[in-house]
């Protein structure tokens, strides 16, 4: 099935039903019916897409979809493709299933979800794969693959899973992390893995590291490699050096329990 954004929102349009487990076995007329929440009103899924197509597990949105949000809410399985830009709490809680977009998105990817993979092709916001706030555990599993750059607070309160920067990555990255696995292909921001418990956070491009960490050693980290080919063939550039090089460990945070670690890739 294919949804077609045509008429543009002028304020953000809260679309949680847009989903491909939602939609699965709905006819056409069912769907343009579904409840959007536009503003403060409710508004009819039709007034904004046209549906063309069969609901069957498979579902694709086009158009610039900046001030939609919640696409992918609770998504359980199916796939879900984007062609063009979407808006914030994209996959939010989802537990299942694969969500591609071919642009970029907006703040909270993934946040708090506990299973399936997000692949954005552009860039990403603030907090990706993050708790919200008031919360203190963020993802619980699955996988995030950012291949562009993303803001601030990328993986805050991280508790399971995968997520993979392409590009940069701002300032706190991995903060109050608690486990779960981190890659940054690019720079890092200030403040890396501040108040982390445990966990890993991996750098291709050094960091500038807080005093509450300290230095072990430098090693092959053998569990690396697997992730490192696995990125690859979800065509991010990782090169034979980074496969076979050499890492410093970091251990941190000391204001908690030091027992996590920052891996900085030794050219």
């Amino acid at each position: 099935m294919k949804l077609t954004l045509r008429t543009a929102p002028e304020v953000p349009l809260e679309a949680e039903v847009i989903s491909p487990a939602t939609l699965f076995g709905k006819s056409a007329q069912e769907i343009h019916k579904l409840t959007l929440f536009y503003g403060n009103r409710t508004a009819e899924l039709g007034e904004f897409f046209r549906v063309e197509g069969e609901a069957n597990g498979v579902l694709e949105l086009e158009g610039d979809l900046s001030r939609v949000k919640l696409i992918g809410s609770d998504m359980s399985d199916g796939q879900l493709i984007i062609d063009g830009d979407v808006g914030t709490h994209l996959g939010a809680c989802m537990s299942g299933g694969e969500i591609v977009v071919n642009g970029n998105s907006g703040d909270w990817v993934g946040r708090e979800m506990n299973g399936g993979r997000i692949t954005i092709k552009g860039d990403a916001g603030h907090m990706v794969g993050s708790a919200v706030r008031g919360s203190a555990v963020g993802i619980l599993g699955g996988e995030i693959i950012i291949h562009g750059n993303c803001r601030n607070e990328v993986g805050s309160g991280m508790r399971r899973g995968l997520i993979v920067i392409g590009g940069d990555s701002s300032d706190f990255t991995g903060v109050n992390m608690l486990a779960g696995t981190l890659v940054v292909l690019g720079r890092l921001g200030i403040r890396t893995g501040a108040g982390m418990r445990r966990g890993s956070i991996v750098s291709m491009n050094g960091a500038e590291m807080l005093p509450t960490f300290s230095y072990s050693c430098t090693y092959r980290p053998g569990f690396l490699r697997f992730y490192l080919n696995h990125l690859r063939q979800l065509g991010l550039p990782v090169s034979d050096d980074q496969l076979q090089g050499n890492y410093q460990r970091w251990c941190g945070d000391a204001i908690e329990l030091n027992k996590g670690e920052i891996l900085i890739y030794q050219a």
